[in-house]
């Protein structure tokens, strides 16, 4: 009888080989000149392979907690991709983040550079670019014929996406390739540059197409309707989140929770401008050139800076970190994706370090009191201190636990978590930095509210000043995201599309982050005095990712 570990094992395996761009973006070496089939076909082996896999751990008696729990995770993530694809969800999977279109692209972005190899697998990616869109477009029709087409509104900006990386408009995402490997001259070489330059115009081309087709062929028999529904909606809650939500709950919590953080951030703000409203204070640390870096490159640099100190500061104190993590880069991705700040992990082998990615959009100058808890939040504690423990750990989790196991409300509840933390910590003393924290907090409460009520179709309160008891779409959702969150429109403008096309995932950052407070609460309650917060922090990521129903019950064991 097969191990847990082993079925894991050979689980990643066959899951790189069918899955090669997703096996770079998670570290898995080995496939970077092999792209993923995004046909129907490809969906299928991939379902087929979960399927198989479920019934293997079925019959599998773990032997010890650590398979124990190696089996629940990997039986519980395997079970909602199964689901998912039973509903049919990869057939209409275009959305402006995370969708194939995306994938196919941003799998440049994690490909080493280093030697001719490196490079000469670009170059056989880039000329299978067309064969992946390809195989995309395929899945799309097939959609389309079961009646289940994508929305408007993500097909007409993935149309705008692929335009840009195209170089439609302007120089294309993909000659930025041919130019890096020109500033490498160790790896120079006439025939390898020539096959880039083939690939290169060969990806420009499929892209190009593909806009062609989303406008001319797909948007006709595109949906107006933006909101997933319940149903769907329960669903994608539950591979974002690993549990089954209240929904109707939750939407109230997070009106709950966003009035808390306002009346904090008018207290906050009193501080920095006494008898100045919210708005006041915004405008002044908007525009005010002492607390602002000017320049991309200067912004990237500074950024650094935040993160270095925070890996030197917190190792020993509050966290063990591990040395193979205390590299930590900072990147600024290429244009035409959304604007949100992320995080990608370090490679299995920890010659990739982990790195945070800031795009820059238009801007040239940017105010630093929003940015240094989204510094926590994607690098130190955050993604980079969760996401490394887990490739530090070795045997101790399954490599599927290490490498493929994601669940978004684990995740960037954790990461959320840590922004608190650190104010926690006094590392937010500064009272700009603190509301920053805060801003940020009450974003990702207006998540909660608007992604459910826009998807449920659900009613503004009666007792809310904004249009109360109208029921929720897309202008009363981004008129209210702007009023709310107090973030830049264009940032708003992106983020409303995303929220509308991945339905549950904005949701998950509160969610997760309500889930590591109740954590670390009830451990302070068993623990009494004996509670140590290193302690909690080590037993509770050394645990691996989950959803999050598993981790109230996993951690409250440790």
């Amino acid at each position: 009888m097969l191990r847990i570990y082993e079925i894991a094992d050979r689980y990643v395996d066959e899951y790189a080989t069918l899955e090669p761009n997703a096996a770079t973006a998670q570290g898995v070496a080995g496939h970077e000149a092999e792209m993923t089939d995004y046909s129907p076909d490809g969906a299928a082996a991939m379902a087929a392979l979960d399927r198989r896999t479920v019934a293997e751990l079925a019959e599998a008696a773990p032997k010890g907690e650590r398979e124990r729990i190696a089996r629940d995770v990997m039986t519980e993530r395997l079970g909602v991709r199964i689901d998912s694809y039973d509903a049919g969800e990869s057939f209409r999977s275009l959305r402006i983040i995370g969708g194939p279109m995306q994938r196919i692209r941003s799998g440049f972005d994690q490909m080493p550079r280093a030697t001719q190899q490196n490079w000469q697998d670009i170059a056989t990616r880039l000329q299978l670019v067309p064969r992946g869109l390809a195989g995309y477009r395929a899945t799309l029709l097939e959609g389309l014929r079961r009646g289940m087409p994508a929305a408007r509104r993500q097909v007409q900006e993935c149309a705008r996406q692929a335009a840009v990386w195209s170089g439609q408009n302007a120089p294309s995402f993909f000659s930025t390739l041919l130019d890096a490997y020109d500033a490498t001259p160790a790896v120079a070489s006439d025939a390898l540059r020539a096959d880039l330059e083939a690939g290169v115009r060969a990806s420009e081309g499929a892209y190009a197409e593909m806009r062609t087709f989303l406008e001319t062929e797909y948007l006709p028999q595109a949906t107006e309707r933006d909101a997933a529904g319940r149903e769907r909606y329960q669903l994608m809650s539950r591979q974002f989140n690993g549990c089954e939500l209240n929904l109707e709950e939750t939407y109230a919590w997070g009106w709950d929770e966003l009035y808390r953080i306002e009346r904090e951030m008018a207290a906050t703000a009193a501080k920095i401008m006494p008898g100045g409203s919210i708005a006041d204070v915004q405008h002044l640390l908007d525009t005010d050139p002492a607390r602002a870096i000017v320049g991309v490159d200067a912004h990237r640099a500074w950024l650094q800076e935040v993160h270095d100190r925070a890996l030197d500061d917190l190792d020993g104190t509050h966290f063990n970190i591990d040395p193979r993590i205390k590299r930590l880069e900072v990147m600024v991705p290429p244009a035409g994706g959304a604007l949100i700040p992320y995080y990608s992990g370090p490679s299995e082998d920890f010659v990739r370090p982990g790195r945070t990615w800031w795009p820059s959009g238009m801007r040239t100058t940017f105010a630093k009191w929003t940015d240094v808890s989204i510094a926590y939040h994607e690098g130190v504690p955050g993604h980079h201190i969760q996401i490394g423990t887990i490739r530090c750990v070795g045997d101790k989790l399954s490599r599927f636990q290490r490498n493929v196991t994601f669940v978004s409300g684990y995740s960037e509840g954790w990461a959320l978590y840590a922004e608190r933390l650190m104010g926690e910590l006094g590392y937010l003393e500064e009272p700009e930095y603190y509301l920053g924290m805060l801003s940020a907090q009450a974003l990702r409460c207006v998540r909660v509210i608007i992604d459910i009520g826009m998807h449920l179709q659900l009613k503004i309160p009666t007792t809310e000043r904004f249009h109360p008891g109208e029921t929720w779409n897309h202008a009363l959702g981004l008129a209210f995201a702007q009023e709310r969150s107090r973030q830049d429109k264009e940032l708003m403008v992106s983020e409303l599309l995303r929220y509308l096309g991945w339905p549950a995932q904005a949701i998950s950052y509160k969610v997760g982050e309500r889930a590591w407070l109740d954590a670390r609460e009830a451990a302070k309650q068993r623990q009494g005095a004996a509670f140590d917060l290193k302690r909690f922090h080590t037993a509770a990521l050394e645990l691996g990712p989950m959803g999050l129903a598993q981790m109230a019950t996993e951690i409250a064991r440790v």
